[in-house]
């Protein structure tokens, strides 16, 4: 039994002596190009509000009844119109009675000057005594004070009249009426409503401090010029929009940072003629954050995550691929700039790079890296180090 069981063996073994073994596989192919190159800006990326360049609260100037109110709640009014009458008969009284104490003062005067005149001639003629002639020229001066006196209370007079009638201190949106007809006013206590400039609007944010360092010394290197000085460009983003649309430039760096939070304080000018942008409204800005320099562009796609490093594949001098630690930049038209680990002559593997090993044999199939956008759109994290968020060619930096 044994003895078949060995030449059934055998047989199969001479059985498969007669057949090849199965060809290797073709090596795979991958597309590979050169980075794409452009001179490009960075743009650092900032949450902040609007707020009005100046904000008044009107109150009242004089004590007195509204008797009439000239707006409407919510209305954009500019500069000297018309938004509260408080009765102004009272002060209307108190100008006329002050208009005829200079019309008193004003007689009394004339007459002390003729009575001193006339003193000082029979004083030559030592008709008078002198004591005489000096208490009627005291009388002159005491006079003349008295019109000074009388006239500054006219002006006073005029001046509350005036008030009596309250007027828009600044352009801008009213607010509601925090008053109704027939009520009762204090003088510097009585808040009437307030007022909103809203064209330029601000748009307020606060820096981190490792933003502000990079400034500091770029300007030191003259690649950027410091918004203290320069006013360097912002775009901003509401919050249902998609692009960069609102465009203003940088006005105001704080003189200090705050030691709590570790920010400083800033703000841009934005025009805002058709006053769509209101004060409070949430926006996603970018600062201009560098000067002009080159950038090599290649696919996200192109990029592995080896933990904490980043990778691209590109083909050796032998045709075989091999990995280089890159320092990646921002986004520039919907590619990733890479700021350091590969050079302008690099073939970049854009495909197939799951199965890729060192040294492996590949079939490079020659393509071109084109630019995805125009311009870079927001970036969906939060900035907590100083890295650009975003970048764009320099023929669209302004």
């Amino acid at each position: 039994m044994s003895r078949y069981i060995v030449l059934i063996a055998m047989l199969i073994a001479c059985a498969g002596c007669g057949k090849k073994a199965p060809p290797a596989p073709p090596p795979p192919t991958v597309s590979v190009a050169l980075p794409l190159q452009r001179e490009v800006v960075d743009w650092d990326e900032y949450v902040g509000r609007f707020q009005a360049p100046q904000s008044v609260t009107l109150r009242a100037r004089v004590t007195g009844v509204v008797s009439r109110i000239l707006f409407r709640d919510g209305q954009d009014v500019r500069a000297g119109d018309a938004l509260f009458v408080i009765d102004p008969r009272p002060y209307q009284a108190q100008l006329a009675q002050s208009e005829a104490q200079i019309a008193a003062s004003q007689a009394a005067l004339v007459n002390a000057t003729s009575v001193e005149r006339r003193s000082a001639k029979l004083a030559q003629a030592q008709a008078v005594s002198r004591e005489e002639l000096e208490n009627d020229q005291a009388q002159v001066r005491t006079q003349t004070a008295n019109l000074k006196a009388a006239r500054a209370n006219a002006d006073l007079a005029r001046l509350n009249l005036g008030f009596t009638t309250v007027r828009a201190p600044v352009s801008g949106r009213v607010s509601s009426r925090r008053v109704s007809l027939g009520d009762q006013v204090t003088s510097g206590d009585t808040v009437l409503t307030t007022i909103v400039s809203l064209d330029p609007i601000w748009f307020a944010f606060d820096g981190a401090e490792a933003f502000y360092l990079k400034y500091l010394r770029e300007a030191k290197r003259g690649t950027r010029g410091s918004s203290r000085s320069a006013s360097n460009p912002v775009d901003i983003q509401l919050a249902d929009e998609t692009g960069y649309t609102h465009r203003g430039r940088m006005a105001f760096v704080d003189n200090a940072l705050d030691p709590e939070s570790g920010t400083i304080q800033a703000h841009a000018v934005v025009p805002n003629p058709d006053h769509f942008l209101t004060p409070g409204m949430f926006g996603r800005a970018r600062l201009l954050g560098s000067g002009t320099y080159k950038a090599l562009l290649v696919p996200d796609e192109a990029i592995v995550t080896d933990q904490s490093r980043k990778l691209v594949w590109v083909l050796g001098r032998d045709g075989k691929p091999v990995q280089r630690v890159v320092e990646l930049g921002p986004e520039v038209m919907g590619l990733r700039a890479i700021r350091d680990g590969i050079a302008p002559t690099d073939l970049v593997v854009l495909d197939g790079i799951g199965a890729l090993q060192p040294g492996a044999t590949v079939k490079p199939k020659r393509t071109t890296i084109k630019a995805r956008s125009t311009d870079s759109g927001p970036s969906p994290l939060s900035v907590t180090a100083p890295q650009p968020t975003a970048a764009t060619f320099t023929d669209g930096a302004r």
